[in-house]
């Protein structure tokens, strides 16, 4: 596939693509994908070990003076976390068995072929409710 040919959310799919086969190589179970509210949104959502991993997914496609990482701010943080809360109150029974939460960021570097796995990157401030 030529990179320069996509475009910007085409890049981010395939990124995403990437790095889903890399979770499943690594023992992950795929639970969602873009998971969608009217306030945000998570890349991955995945399962291993009786944690829920929610995943947040950066891709890299050109040398640039900062890290992906350094996307992934307080506002986007507390975003990632509000949207993590919902999803777990939708989908209460069929998550009731989880032992943890565990909030990883993922970067795929492109001009590399490079992936780097960032687990526990960020954790809540608070506890999520339990309902």
């Amino acid at each position: 596939m030529q990179l320069k040919k996509l475009n910007s959310k085409e890049k981010g799919k395939e990124a995403e693509d990437r790095i889903t086969d890399y979770l499943i190589s690594k023992g992950y179970t795929i639970i969602e994908r873009n998971f969608k509210t009217t306030f945000g949104e998570i890349d991955i959502i995945a399962e291993k070990n009786n944690c829920l991993i929610f995943i947040e997914v950066k891709s890299l496609f050109r040398e640039i003076s900062f890290l992906s990482e350094e996307k992934i701010n307080r506002k986007k943080r507390e975003k990632i976390l509000k949207v993590a809360e919902y999803f777990l109150i939708k989908n209460l029974r069929k998550f009731s068995k989880i032992e943890g939460i565990r909030f990883d960021v993922i970067i795929y570097e492109f001009s590399k072929g490079e992936i780097r796995h960032y687990e526990s990157a960020f954790h809540q401030e608070r506890n999520f409710n339990r309902y």
